[in-house]
């Protein structure tokens, strides 16, 4: 029951994190676009209320003119939309998936006993450590170097290294596709944070301003476009991190960290691209396709570093090995010849009857019976043999003579008679 319930909270918030995330990235890259299409005005009238830039567009049927006011408008409108609850509700929903996918069962999803071996609990705390000390190191860096010559440079670079150190500290302590979500969330939580504690207070300081009939301090928006402009560049990253974890070929590579980086690398420069082809339209800045080359190489690059090497069959003596090391562990049978459902059973028995069983269903998967297995013989080949990813971390400890056994029993018919 414990499990159909986790599923049903993973289906209902995955399915909500990712209707707000929509929303939430929906209206960032739109107000990057906006901000980068603006041309000054043509209208005297709009030149006199202090609008420094205006955008005719086409949607739906209808026309559109949003103008944007150099600091403040002449006249605070009575109602006044204010961005934050797409943000606010992403990261919510956010950690409460990852507290039900993957702090719940620390144990199995958060741990790889062959990366880090260490209590459910330590490796919770380490987790939420991440999410915390990311965002104060790189809001040290925005607070401090920002506002300097060059700034957006130099912090754009050290970013850069802070990623690449909490890379390789995650896919060093947590199990791969833990890492990756975690770098995710670690880099979304950023992104909520600079909402929270920077573009929303600032905007609320301007409107209380205005309604002091108080001069606008301009670093209010200055900071608040900043950290608008980082949270686009993290957004295709933090993305690949998400997604990829349904792609064991990224997370399972010894060098998983670096796969990550580079990938994350590539996101943030194709959205440069993007993000520059606005202005480019306007005649402002160069054609920014060199960034889009460079995110198609590094992508071009990771693909081919990551193709599998072809597998060569299985010596007499490696299969002789297989079938002597299963017979020592008191499996009837032996690796070669085809293999019956009698033989994998004491297999699936041990290694995933604990989640696939009378007791759990994970998935709402059973094996412990030959229709189950039957119905399933495709995914456990797939996951037990292609991919690896099951048993999850290899928490019960699958040897490679046994991942033999199932690929045979497969690769024979997948008989249960």
């Amino acid at each position: 029951m414990e499990s159909y319930l986790l599923d049903w909270a993973n289906l209902l918030l995955r399915w909500v994190h990712v209707i707000t995330a929509i929303a939430w990235v929906g209206s960032s890259f739109y107000f990057v676009f906006l901000d980068s299409s603006l041309t000054p005005p043509v209208d005297d009238d709009l030149k006199r209320q202090g609008v420094s830039g205006e955008l005719w567009a086409v949607h739906g049927g209808g026309f559109y003119h949003p103008v944007k006011f150099a600091l403040s408008p002449p006249k605070l409108p009575d109602h006044l939309h204010w961005f934050y609850w797409e943000s606010y509700s992403t990261w919510l929903t956010g950690f409460s998936l990852f507290t039900v996918s993957y702090l719940w069962s620390a144990g199995t999803y958060l741990i790889d006993k062959t990366v880090m071996d260490w209590s459910p609990m330590g490796a919770i705390g380490a987790a939420l450590g991440f999410l915390v000390v990311f965002w104060l190191a790189y809001d040290l860096i925005c607070r401090t170097l920002a506002q300097r010559k060059n700034g957006d440079a130099i912090v754009g670079a050290l970013v850069f290294v802070l990623v690449c150190a909490a890379a390789w500290l995650a896919c060093h302590w947590f199990a791969g596709r833990a890492a990756f979500l975690l770098m995710g969330a670690m880099i979304a939580t950023s992104m909520s944070a600079n909402v929270f504690f920077w573009i929303i207070p600032g905007q609320r300081a301007m409107v209380a301003s205005i309604k002091a009939g108080q001069n606008v301090d301009p670093i209010h928006g200055k900071i608040g476009k900043q950290r608008s402009v980082h949270n686009t560049y993290f957004t295709l990253p933090v993305l690949f991190a998400m997604l990829s974890n349904h792609y064991s070929f990224t997370y399972g590579h010894p060098q998983n960290w670096l796969v990550l980086v580079a990938m994350m690398f590539a996101g943030a420069a194709i959205r440069q691209f993007f993000v520059m082809r606005h202005g480019f339209k306007l005649g402002r800045n160069p054609h920014p396709w060199k960034y889009a080359a460079v995110g198609v190489v590094a992508i071009v690059v990771v693909f081919a570093w990551l193709k599998p090497a072809p597998t060569p069959p299985a010596s007499p003596a490696a299969t002789a090995a297989a079938g002597a090391t299963l017979a020592a562990q008191g499996a009837p049978g032996a690796v070669g010849g085809p293999i019956s459902y009698k033989t994998l059973q004491p297999i699936l028995a041990q290694r995933c009857y604990m989640c696939h069983g009378e007791l759990v269903q994970m998935k709402n998967v059973r094996l412990d019976s030959a229709e189950g297995v039957a119905k399933h013989a495709q995914m456990m080949y797939q996951q037990a043999v292609v991919t690896r990813i099951m048993p999850m971390n290899n928490a019960t400890g699958i040897s490679e003579a046994e991942r033999a056994m199932i690929k045979q029993w497969f690769e024979s018919g997948a008989h249960v008679d």
